[in-house]
């Protein structure tokens, strides 16, 4: 009987000591939702490998940004590059540096709802910048009609939708934008949340695409991934070389080939409207906000730890849920980087 007492008791002990280790390294983050798909499997994962529960809101990039900044999460996640002056913030606030950790390659697609419109169109960057700065306010555009030769589009006005939260979908689209039109740049620019020149808002993708499913000659942006599950049209855009690309791994993965060369020490890049006959033109990297001083050394070596299998047999989960996976090049450039985090 005193046997079993004991082993019941040190059977308690080991389980409190094991709930008390996790809770020491338990890590809470908040941001982007463009990457939610794959966070979720990897947190969950990596979560039950090690024993060390990883929890993450998706609350958007700019939510992430000011969460991380004013020290609430451990770690943040954007879609687009902290600015300067968010990075200066954050070293005020936190007193040390932030570094930027690319995690995957996703994509933005246009979608629409034109009634009588079964057809997979075509978007040259003109029409999109003028359809989004609402310059374009039909249908059956001329700029629109040209490179959709044998499509019937109605002369109904066009309905533009888009994110009413910050978001890095948004980032990425603007930024797009931005590099596609003059226009678009000197008057509304990039930024997780803009002053839009016209249209409806809806709050993430499930607004965003809710409105264009119930509102008639409609257009929107979502990621490819929650396209591609909710079974969205969504069409083609024109590269810098005048192609029209369609959105898909392949092509994502395309559109990061040069910048995988040329990356930058902080790994602050843009990839939209990138070169190559086969890039999609609105893809991006999305990021891990990282502390580089954490003072909880359980905190601290279980992110390093996430960070290495993240980077490695992390990534191999990627494809599976369509996302492109990064380039080796990134990926050994970011391995070195982890030893930065202090």
């Amino acid at each position: 009987m005193k046997k079993l007492l004991t082993s019941v008791l040190l059977a308690g002990l080991a389980s409190v000591f094991a709930i008390a280790i996790a809770a020491q390294g338990q890590l809470n983050g908040a941001g982007a939702s463009f990457p939610y798909p794959i966070y979720s499997k990897w947190f969950d994962t990596y979560s039950k490998m090690k024993g060390v529960p990883i929890n993450y809101q998706s609350v958007g990039s700019g939510a992430g940004i000011r969460q991380v900044t004013a020290g609430t999460v451990d770690f943040g996640a954007s879609d687009g590059p902290m600015t300067d002056e968010q990075m200066a913030e954050y070293e005020k606030n936190r007193g040390g540096k932030i570094y930027h950790f690319p995690t995957v390659l996703g994509a933005v697609v246009p979608t629409y709802n034109i009634p009588g419109v079964t057809a997979d169109l075509k978007f040259t960057q003109k029409a999109l910048a003028g359809i989004y700065l609402g310059t374009i306010s039909k249908w059956n555009d001329s700029e629109i009609a040209k490179s959709n030769s044998g499509v019937k589009l109605p002369a109904d006005d066009i309905v533009v939708v888009h994110r009413s939260d910050g978001s890095g979908t948004t980032y990425i689209w603007t930024d797009f934008l931005s590099k596609a039109s003059e226009e678009w740049k000197s008057k509304v620019g990039k930024n997780t949340a803009v002053k839009w020149p016209a249209g409806l808002g809806g709050k993430g993708n499930e607004g965003v695409s809710g409105l264009v499913k119930q509102t008639p000659y409609s257009i929107g942006y979502v990621e490819l991934i929650f396209a591609l599950q909710n079974k969205l049209p969504f069409g083609d855009v024109q590269n810098p070389g005048g192609a029209f690309v369609r959105a898909s791994l392949e092509t994502t993965t395309a559109a990061a080939a040069g910048a995988a060369k040329e990356m930058p020490a902080d790994f602050r890049v843009s990839i939209t409207n990138a070169a190559g006959k086969t890039a999609y033109p609105i893809c991006s990297f999305t990021w891990l906000l990282i502390p580089g001083k954490i003072a909880d050394a359980g905190k601290r070596e279980t992110l390093k730890g996430f960070l290495q299998w993240m980077l490695t047999d992390g990534q191999k989960s990627a494809q599976e849920l369509f996302y492109a996976p990064l380039p080796k090049q990134v990926v050994d450039l970011e391995l070195k980087a982890i030893s930065k985090i202090q």
